[in-house]
């Protein structure tokens, strides 16, 4: 039998990608590891909401004007929403430091 030198077992381990209360997902904010990030240029937009459909994150959310604007807590910087843009009103810059940065 090996002998274990681990500080914590792993039955005693909390588990992991498991949602375990509803509505619990919405604590983990998983977007401050991404490469860019968008940034929309409102001229060019006409809230479509082509950005919101295609987002696999739903990192999107309609502001009270009609936009549609990056919750940069969630969004993972994969870019789908500026390739779907039917305007190019969304566009992909790169993260400075490996912080996300608020446009």
């Amino acid at each position: 039998m090996a002998i274990s030198d681990a500080i914590i077992g792993w039955k005693t381990l909390p588990f992991g990608g498991h949602v375990l209360e509803p509505g619990s997902t919405a604590k983990f904010k998983t977007g401050d590891w991404k490469s860019q990030r968008p940034v929309t240029d409102n001229s060019k937009c006409i809230k479509c909401g082509m950005c919101w459909i295609f987002c696999p994150e739903m990192a999107y959310q309609q502001t009270k004007e009609g936009f549609y604007v990056a919750n940069l807590d969630y969004c993972k910087g994969c870019g789908i929403c500026a390739h779907e843009c039917p305007k190019g009103a969304i566009t992909m810059i790169a993260e400075e430091g490996g912080k996300c940065q608020s446009a």
